[in-house]
């Protein structure tokens, strides 16, 4: 499947996974030193309110931001898909600042969402992949990530290079307006710049025990992901990643949102991914696998290594311990994105080129 010896690899998509940690950290140097240059005119008293718009995984994107931007900043932020915009926005909304997330900067749904911001006085801060793009050039201020170009249609390090960002733009915010205490803003800073040091690892570590999790289902249809607080992000894009790759059904919830109704569908037939975030209770996260198993779905755990969560999966996927939870989201989606490849060609499919898809939405 993957001709590691030689350095190559048989799609864009594998190939773009293990660019992952370059791009972490060439993102986090380039936002790093920008910031610097525009930290006074984003501030955010500045602005009556934040938005922060995006599709697909952008979308996804800017849910983990927003989760970064409260917890590091203290910020009250509104997150609105970039073709709703325009609808939802309140006729009244002037002077708010508008975070818009877009991996080519071509999407005619987040041009639409940031011209609408526009024509209300508002500014637009881009965090794109593309520097020449409609969207970077629309916008006051731009953070350009720096994952190269990418090929497969189905994104991966365009994502974590999204992910990055925003993390760095919250921690700059979060010292700004003194809600980080320095020796929480030092750790900070230490694990986001060790943040592509994890990746790396769960790469190396985990390639090959996913691979096999991925052969193993390779005939399941349904699938359901489950996580929470910043992971609840993570448990999205992992589903819409296997819907674009592998052309199946999953769904990602909210872990205990998904005993409201959705439960219902739970049998043998789906098996279910549980995001274990750091810092959260194991026992409950026990509690909540082991009732699911009983309703005989097989259940896939991807979660820092502990004996209680072995003995409540089906399967195990290992992630490092050491990455705050706020942050934790730029590892955790990596086992998803290596699950959808080796599904996709376990199923016989190409992950790179879904065939109803195209790399920007016009």
């Amino acid at each position: 499947m993957m001709k590691m010896a030689a350095g190559k690899f048989q799609h864009h998509m594998i190939r773009e996974i293990f660019e992952e940690p370059r791009v972490i950290r060439d993102t986090l140097g380039l936002c790093k030193r920008k910031l610097r240059n525009v930290m006074e005119d984003i501030k955010p008293s500045r602005f009556g309110m934040i938005y922060i718009t995006g599709s697909g995984t952008s979308y996804h994107a800017g849910l983990a931001g927003q989760y970064a931007l409260s917890s590091l900043a203290d910020l009250t932020t509104s997150l609105i898909p970039a073709s709703e915009f325009s609808t939802w926005i309140p006729p009244s909304a002037k002077d708010f600042l508008l975070i818009a997330f877009s991996q080519s900067g071509e999407s005619s749904d987040i041009l639409a969402a940031t011209e609408a911001a526009v024509d209300k006085g508002a500014e637009v801060l881009a965090v794109t992949n593309t520097q020449d793009s409609s969207l970077a050039k629309t916008a006051k201020f731009a953070l350009l990530t720096q994952a190269g170009k990418e090929q497969a249609v189905t994104a991966t390090k365009t994502y974590v290079a999204q992910l990055a960002a925003i993390y760095q733009l919250s921690v700059e915010l979060g010292e700004g307006l003194k809600k980080i205490l320095q020796i929480d803003l030092t750790k900070l800073r230490s694990s986001l710049e060790k943040a592509a040091n994890f990746v790396e690892e769960t790469l190396k570590t985990q390639n090959s025990v996913v691979r096999e999790i991925a052969n193993k289902y390779r005939k399941n249809s349904f699938f359901f992901l489950l996580g929470s607080g910043p992971n609840y992000a993570t448990a999205l894009e992992g589903a819409l990643k296997l819907k674009e790759s592998c052309n199946i059904f999953a769904e990602g919830y909210a872990s205990r949102e998904f005993l409201h109704g959705p439960m219902q569908l739970v049998n043998e037939k789906t098996p279910m991914f549980f995001i274990v975030s750091p810092g959260e209770s194991v026992e409950e996260w026990a509690t909540l696998m082991n009732r699911f198993r009983k309703f005989g779905a097989p259940v896939i755990s991807i979660a820092c290594e502990d004996k209680e969560i072995v003995e409540s999966s089906t399967d195990s996927i290992f992630v490092p311990k050491g990455l705050p939870p706020v942050f934790s989201p730029m590892l955790y989606v990596v086992p998803l994105q290596l699950f959808s490849y080796y599904s996709s060609i376990a199923r016989g499919l190409n992950p790179d080129r879904p065939e109803k898809l195209s790399k920007v939405v016009r």
